[in-house]
């Protein structure tokens, strides 16, 4: 064999090694999964619908926590510092962001706050509620905005988009798969609320009574229904008993035979209500969360809603 013969297989294994490590190293970046975490329950399905196989999403909220009043421990201030994407909502929905933000030690989280240029509706606050001590959601000069922005799937859509940004910025590689995962997602919210429009528009009743607090006013005004709580924003308040009275004559008054409790408050007041008012009790989620019964079922957000639509045609009496 010749000396140009013995060096060209010696000179094509060099040279196909090299390509190999190339693709090992420039690919291992590009097929490791993004890490996000998400504060909330939807915020945690718009970024696993979206990221699909190519990001891993770690909900903070534990099955049954409530939203509102649930602080991150240590142990989760770990997980958001080894993120690259950290999905929060805002709207003073989770007051202890900024002092986590600080404590993950500098690394470069890209953080999506979801509320974030979205027109927020300001809460109406009820008189003076009975003090259980609860976050309070608001922004500067006392202004109280209501923070339960995912009730309203159109704002959903708007979030979805913020998440892909972000997906993107972070691992544009796998922009092509980001895209259309995220419209395969976002039609199903616009069906939702196509489902909605129609189920809701020619009910009997238009007042939404609530035997808790005031989660639903984004849910309310984009349907054009009314709601009606014992309390303001946060669960953690009671309604003085001028407050009940007043929402049990607005039953009485209206006629209506139910009112609504969501799963993951305390329904001693939902049930006390419909006692007085001589109704029943229907359940509707807020969303934020998950039962522990619904996270062993692997319940989606998309699941949560449907229900709520079921309940809601049931409660106000559509279509009858």
């Amino acid at each position: 064999m010749g000396e140009n013969g013995f060096f060209r297989p010696f000179w094509i294994l060099c040279f196909t090694v090299f390509q190999m490590l190339l693709l090992l190293s420039s690919g291992g970046h590009c097929q490791a999964k993004l890490k996000a975490v998400a504060s909330l329950f939807p915020l945690y399905e718009f970024a696993r619908e979206v990221g699909g196989d190519h990001c891993e999403v770690t909900l903070l909220l534990p099955p049954g926590a409530e939203a509102h009043s649930w602080e991150p421990k240590p142990g989760d201030i770990a997980k958001i510092s080894k993120a690259d994407i950290f999905i929060y909502l805002g709207a003073s929905m989770e007051p202890w962001v900024d002092k986590v933000l600080k404590a993950t030690g500098g690394k470069e989280v890209r953080v999506v706050e979801a509320s974030h240029g979205l027109q927020l509706l300001k809460a109406e606050p009820h008189e003076k509620e009975q003090g259980k001590k609860g976050h309070s959601h608001g922004h500067s000069h006392g202004e109280i905005f209501d923070p339960h922005i995912w009730l309203d799937f159109q704002l959903d859509l708007e979030i979805v988009e913020a998440i892909i940004k972000a997906f993107v910025e972070k691992d544009p590689v796998h922009k092509e798969s980001y895209l259309k995962n995220a419209e395969a997602y976002q039609g199903r919210l616009k069906e939702l609320d196509r489902r909605y429009r129609l189920s809701l528009a020619d009910c009997r009743h238009r007042k939404l009574i609530l035997g808790g607090h005031a989660a639903f006013a984004y849910l309310a005004k984009r349907y054009d229904l009314q709601q009606i709580s014992l309390s303001g924003v946060s669960p953690n308040a009671e309604p003085t008993p001028k407050r009940m009275a007043e929402v049990i004559e607005v039953t009485r008054k209206a006629g209506i035979r139910h009112i609504f409790s969501e799963e993951t408050v305390n329904k001693k007041l939902a049930q006390a209500l419909a006692r007085e008012a001589g109704v029943s009790v229907l359940l509707l989620s807020p969303g934020a969360n998950l039962t522990r019964e619904e996270a062993k079922e692997k319940v989606t957000f998309i699941d949560l809603m449907e229900r709520n639509l079921t309940n809601l045609k049931k409660g106000l009496a559509c279509g009858d």
